[in-house]
């Protein structure tokens, strides 16, 4: 893969549900080496350590939704920075609960407008994110950044997105977990989608090299957004929404070796990493190995790693 400037971007929020751990994520992250593993692949690594969200009003602990004035003030932080280091580099924004890609994805959307390309975004997640604040029934905004990058209403409050995502140019893998308003959702639009079931039957590859294909040919930017609970909880267990029946380590290598051969990846996120969860650190880094995967390493390359 030709040499990159990675910047990584702290941003440890932990606003989007209400079990604490994932603001110490984007620490454990480069505590399992993440930089280090950049720079062993050729790249270039800038770490801009974390940032803070802008001031806001304190929120009520009664309020359905949850810490929504938080949220808000990282949307607006993490839009900003997204969009400036998209001009200066490959973005790495670590988590964080997946309210970070409420920011992330449309700070980067607002770059590829303003460079005239199309924005894609694959989304690896049990769960497809795509509920309003209207239609969650947690109140937990990490469930939102879809339906908010696309551009649905109901956002009130939220800085108005300035480039929505085409639905057209979503790809969800890895879905196990979808709730009814979004099942809905999801069935009016034209957003690709791949359940476990058809990961089962077809393979990880085929849905997602249909996608790459797709982006190559609009000459799109790809934006990767990668939740822990992508994966089997068996294999990374440190995500406070674990769901059964994941991704297995190999099937997610595989994926992100595919988009390292594709050439395509421009941001990505490393999400709903909570180490209060974890196992001697062993969530963090199959992450990192994950990340080091999109970015030009291959699995054979990999040193082996005991944890008993």
């Amino acid at each position: 893969m030709p040499e990159n400037t990675c910047i990584l971007i702290g941003a440890p929020l932990d606003c989007g549900k209400r079990r604490p751990g994932c603001l110490m994520g984007p620490d454990a992250l480069r505590t399992a080496g993440l930089g280090a593993a950049l720079r062993d692949l050729g790249h270039q690594v800038e770490d801009r350590g974390n940032l803070i969200p802008r001031p806001y009003r304190p929120d009520e602990d009664t309020a359905h939704l949850y810490r929504l004035n938080e949220t808000i003030a990282w949307t607006r932080t993490l839009r900003t920075a997204a969009r400036e280091a998209m001009a200066q580099g490959l973005p790495i924004f670590l988590g964080g609960d997946h309210a970070l890609s409420l920011g992330s994805v449309a700070g980067v959307a607002e770059h590829a407008a303003q460079i005239g390309r199309p924005q894609f975004v694959l989304w690896l997640d049990a769960h497809s994110d795509i509920h309003t604040p209207q239609s969650s029934v947690s109140g937990h905004l990490h469930g939102t950044p879809i339906a908010y990058v696309t551009g649905r209403a109901g956002f009130d409050g939220f800085p108005p997105v300035i480039a929505p995502v085409a639905p057209e140019h979503v790809c969800l893998i890895g879905l196990r977990s979808v709730d009814p308003a979004e099942r809905e959702a999801l069935e009016t639009s034209p957003i690709a989608r791949h359940d476990m079931r058809d990961i089962d039957e077809n393979g990880i590859a085929r849905g997602l090299a249909r996608f790459l294909d797709r982006v190559t040919a609009a000459n799109g930017l790809l934006h990767v957004s990668l939740d822990v609970d992508f994966l089997d909880p068996s294999v990374a267990p440190a995500v406070g929404t674990t769901v059964p029946g994941g991704a297995t380590v190999r099937e997610a290598h595989l994926a992100m070796e595919m988009i390292c051969d594709s050439g395509l990846l421009s941001s990505l996120d490393l999400v709903e990493l909570n180490p209060f969860l974890d196992e001697r650190g062993r969530t963090a880094h199959l992450l990192v190995d994950l990340c080091a995967s999109a970015l030009g390493r291959r699995v054979f390359d990999r040193p082996t790693r005991a944890y008993g």
